[in-house]
């Protein structure tokens, strides 16, 4: 979409934001929130370098909250209609009328509203065929398949292309939209050993710009060698060794941090780091910055979803805790101060300690790299942790072989305090920017 449609667009939704909120003005309500989004996309699947699928998906919809007397009521529509947003307004108002008062509802504090809306360069708009998306990932799984005689089979590429609208308004008089895009391509693939052992493995690349996508032929290439890689795969013996967490694992040990520290989680004591604020959880040369304006970011933001300004802060610094993550109502349950997380994190960088993943596979000496993590073995009450695993045995800062069918096991809060270094080379491709987890020691149950 053009610029100049962007902009109609943009106006357009604008306006129905605009009426919805008059209409619930007329009411009598309290206060009223909008919030309208629209995208279109389109992905293309291969299979053994033949399309699959050819999906196109344009959807939208408008969604009303509004609030009486401590009371809340919420509708939504697809239909933009003057009639048909009347009718959400008053069928939200209605539902006000007979749902529990809860004191902590509302919008989020005007005074938090943010008032400045930077240009971050979320918006790249591409003309895409699905033969372009197609050819893109039928290259990709060609890639993968050449690169190896053990590739044996795929499970298919798949080229995404996506775009969209977010407008959002409240009775404070915040009224703003933004559009955004996002690109995608990734590939599965299936290798076989002489002893008839599969595997498979992936690789994946996204970005804001189609431009900027890696190449079909680097993404299928390390599909193939991932998944080559983890041929022969062995047990070990329990033990407790070090472990080396791929960037991939570490983000989602960092994950476990967003959920422990989320209001949600705490308002509702269930979580690990209850009363955790300004206490130190992690080495004193660890640190995480949250960037939420860093431009073409895949998580910038310029305001969160309720309309609260979003800023850069520390999340940890010298290894403390800086910052619940909350939203107007865990802000309020809690006595506290929203920092405008509604709708989740933006762009944490995890800092790290100089040394790249290669580095660290040999300052480990004897350890373990895991890859890949399976089930859903983690307590977020009591931060016990116990998974299963796969990765490689290392010995003198050598790989030695691949790993399969063991667990992991630990506890999340001594995970973060034995942490030994970060890897310098990062993984950008999700809010978390992180490079690989080096940790003290884990048990490993094995054979």
């Amino acid at each position: 979409m053009s610029s100049n449609n962007i902009e109609h667009e943009l106006g357009a939704l604008k306006e129905a934001v605009a009426m919805a909120l008059d209409y619930a003005r007329e009411l009598g309500t309290s206060d009223a929130e909008v919030a309208i989004s629209k995208q279109q996309g389109l992905s293309v699947s291969t299979r053994l370098k033949e399309v699959e699928t050819v999906e196109f998906n344009k959807d939208g919809a408008l969604g009303i909250t509004l609030y009486r007397d401590g009371r809340k009521g919420s509708s939504s529509t697809s239909d933009l209609s003057p009639e048909a947003i009347r009718q959400a307004v008053q069928a939200a108002n209605d539902i006000a009328r007979y749902t529990g008062e809860d004191s902590f509802s509302g919008l989020a504090d005007k005074e938090l509203m943010a008032t400045e809306f930077p240009d971050l360069d979320l918006y790249h708009p591409q003309d895409l065929l699905p033969e372009a998306l197609a050819e893109l990932a039928i290259a990709t799984e060609d890639a993968a398949l050449s690169a190896d005689s053990r590739i044996t089979n795929s499970d298919g590429a798949s080229a995404n292309a996506h775009t969209g609208i977010k407008v959002y308004g409240n009775s404070h008089g915040f009224l703003n939209g933004y559009a955004s895009s996002r690109y995608s391509l990734s590939c599965v693939v299936i290798g076989e050993d002489e002893q008839g052992n599969m595997q498979r493995d992936y690789d994946y690349t996204v970005s804001r710009k189609y431009g900027e996508l890696a190449p079909a032929a680097e993404i299928g290439a390390k599909a193939a060698m991932k998944t080559v890689g983890r041929l022969g795969g062995r047990k070990i013996a329990t033990t407790k060794l070090p472990v080396l967490l791929s960037p991939e694992i570490s983000t989602g040990m960092m994950g476990h941090l967003i959920s422990a520290i989320s209001g949600s989680s705490l308002y509702r004591k269930s979580s690990f780091l209850q009363d955790s604020l300004g206490t130190q959880l992690f080495p004193e040369w660890f640190n995480i910055a949250e960037q939420p304006h860093l431009l073409a970011g895949l998580s910038s933001a310029p305001y969160d979803s309720e309309g609260v300004a979003t800023k850069d802060r520390a999340i940890i610094s010298a290894g403390m805790l800086e910052t619940y993550l909350l939203t107007s109502y865990s802000a309020r349950k809690l006595g506290m101060v929203n920092t405008g997380h509604a709708g989740g994190i933006y762009n944490w960088t995890v800092g790290d300690s100089g040394q790249t993943f290669d580095e660290l596979v040999k300052a480990m000496g004897t350890g373990l790299i895991v890859t890949e993590v399976m089930g859903q073995g983690v307590n977020m009450v009591t931060g016990d942790y116990s998974r299963g695993a796969a990765g490689f045995y290392v010995e003198n800062g050598e790989i030695l072989y691949p790993v399969e069918e063991i667990t992991m096991a630990g506890n999340l809060k001594d995970m973060f305090r034995n942490i030994q270094a970060v890897a310098s080379d990062r993984d950008y491709r999700s809010a978390i920017r992180t490079g690989g987890i080096l940790l003290d020691e884990m048990k490993i149950a094995g054979n």
